[in-house]
């Protein structure tokens, strides 16, 4: 959809009151580190800038917020004025402040595993740079969680990547077998879809060399030989896992989700994602937003697959009941392509280990059932996310879309490509005319870019991974995500590779789809609101919008670029409450 991504700045003031009931009883913003507020207090923060994320008003100079609520945005003497007299005033000492981060695609159910286990990523975000610091980190891990490892009689570590170890591989289960051989132990690869098991954890599960590889997965084997060597693919480390995950207990599990809801707080994150959710997890989630123990709004897309049951439920609908909802359905139609299981249309440029030169990765889903798939959240209006990598597996996904469009008609339905990262130009022009919105994933281009262009696509196909600006170009809206736990929730280096694509070597890999960054906040905040039908509500600082804010320690907007990833989270605040910390 068009858009002017850079209307003149409007002085004028653009104030109104909200209809907000003082029976809302939210609090407000204060300067202190801990304080409270009255149901009709209103609190002015000025003495920063303010980036509204609104063209009609781009920067402000100050900002009134009541009962949970934005109330007025513009000239200090106006939103004064609207505030009254008992007004609280909060310097923001020359920091930014904008909306707050809505996440367009992530797990945060899966991101307590970030905040609570063993910390396999390598640097800037760990130590995991060759496989003895794997070791060591997850024995340290191991002797300061003791009870944890006798409770569940099991050990996790997370966000271990083989293009980034010396050793450019994946561990092997002798490897794990060195830090202990009576625990089982699962590391899940950075990309979330491979692993490796030591020998306990295969045999808890019943892994043996007669276990015949699933459907779309892979369990690898020792050279000559059927014996499993640890590593797993796709379908075949879910597997595992799943089987592993029963271990942890239902207040274990409750535990983890409050702890990735925090940990997404931390990085300036309101709103969260919970991307290919089950039912089980969705009506956990709900438990605990009943509960209040949510400190940001949680949005679930089920697996279309597995958990359609849920969508018959209350818990799917628009609007958030103890910050939590579900927004629609996900479907998974291939791998990772850092992890060389992306479905491609040509051969990756190295093939992984044991594969062919023709190899062009495999689909998580056949042809048949991803097309039903896709009918079905049409027939029954319901938004779908597809998590598609390869541009083979975005083929499949125009294709379904292209059909259910013409059986069903048209509507507002918003279908979702998610992470896009091989889309060509000729698939840039189908997702427009077909509605679909591009939710890239341009942090790619410093975790992996490196990866892409030596291993992974080649130095051409690599220039275009996430190409976002060709999607601008077009006059469409896209969004940009970091896919935690595949990589932290860190709202400043999503914003840094969507506006620099530098990659960890110091290279820019495509320069001609780097963003400005006044475009790429959007696609970070009020974009990413739209795309969950949630911009009437949030995603720009409006009077009548949600308080939710973020304020940062520097401007990205008038900073060098390079080095927005090193741009600070100052506070956060959720509906007008403080919910995180500096």
């Amino acid at each position: 959809m068009p858009y002017s991504a850079f209307e003149g700045f409007n002085r004028r003031s653009f104030l109104a009151a909200t209809g907000a009931s003082a029976g809302l009883g939210a609090s407000a913003l204060a300067a202190s580190p801990v304080w409270s507020q009255t149901r009709q207090e209103t609190t002015v923060f000025s003495g920063g800038m303010i980036r509204t994320i609104n063209d009609a008003m781009p920067v402000a100079e100050a900002l009134a917020v009541r009962g949970g609520r934005i109330v007025a945005v513009g000239a200090l003497d106006d939103v004064r004025s609207v505030a009254g007299r008992g007004a609280r005033m909060v310097d923001l000492q020359g920091r930014t402040l904008l909306p707050g981060f809505f996440d367009p695609h992530g797990h945060v159910s899966m991101v307590g595993l970030q905040a609570r286990y063993a910390n396999l990523l390598p640097a800037p975000d760990g130590e995991g740079n060759d496989i003895p610091a794997l070791q060591r980190v997850t024995r340290a891990w191991m002797d300061r969680h003791a009870d944890l490892v006798r409770d569940t009689g099991l050990v996790i570590g997370f966000g271990y990547d083989d293009s980034q170890l010396k050793e450019q591989r994946h561990p092997t289960r002798d490897e794990l077998d060195a830090i202990t051989a009576d625990v089982p132990i699962l590391f899940m690869h950075q990309s979330g879809h491979m692993g490796s098991a030591n020998s306990a954890a295969l045999a808890a599960v019943g892994i043996t060399a007669e276990t015949p590889n699933p459907d779309n997965g892979v369990f690898r084997r020792r050279e000559g030989s059927n014996e499993p060597n640890g590593v797993m693919e796709e379908t075949a480390m879910f597997a595992v896992l799943g089987v592993l995950f029963t271990r942890l207990s239902v207040e274990a599990n409750r535990q983890m989700l409050v702890e990735g809801a925090r940990f997404y707080a931390r990085f300036g994150y309101t709103t969260a994602q919970d991307g290919r959710s089950s039912s089980d997890g969705c009506r956990m989630v709900a438990s605990l937003a009943a509960e209040g123990a949510l400190p940001i709004d949680i949005l679930s897309f089920p697996d279309i697959l597995t958990s359609t049951d849920i969508m018959e439920t209350s818990l799917y609908r628009r609007n958030y009941e103890g910050r939590f909802r579900i927004g629609g359905v996900k479907l998974t139609l291939d791998g990772s392509p850092q992890a060389k299981t992306a479905w491609l249309s040509q051969p990756y440029f190295i093939p992984p280990e044991g594969q062919p030169a023709s190899y062009r990765g495999y689909p998580a889903v056949s042809e048949q059932k991803a097309l039903e798939m896709i009918d079905l959240a049409f027939a029954n209006n319901w938004q779908i996310e597809a998590h598609a990598n390869g541009d083979a597996a975005i083929d499949l996904l125009i294709a379904g879309v292209r059909d259910a469009t013409r059986k069903h008609g048209q509507a507002d339905r918003r279908p979702v490509l998610i992470h896009g990262q091989t889309t060509r130009e000729d698939q840039l022009d189908d997702l427009k005319t077909l509605g679909i919105v591009p939710s890239l994933f341009p942090m790619h281009t410093f975790y992996w870019g490196d990866w892409h262009r030596d291993s992974v696509l080649g130095p051409r196909r690599a220039e275009f991974i996430s190409p976002c600006m060709s999607v601008v170009r077009r006059g469409m809206r896209f969004t940009s995500h970091h896919d935690a736990p595949v990589a932290n929730p860190d709202a400043m280096r999503v914003l840094s590779a969507t506006v620099t694509r530098r990659t960890r070597s110091g290279d820019i890999l495509g320069p001609d789809e780097c963003v400005p960054v006044e475009i790429a906040l959007k696609a970070m905040t009020l974009w990413a609101a739209w795309q969950h039908y949630e911009d009437d509500q949030k995603g720009s600082l409006v009077a009548g919008k949600l308080a939710d804010m973020t304020l940062l320690e520097d401007d990205p907007v008038t900073i060098d670029p390079d080095r927005i990833a090193g741009i600070k989270v100052s506070e956060v605040y959720k509906e007008g409450g403080k919910v995180v910390f500096s």
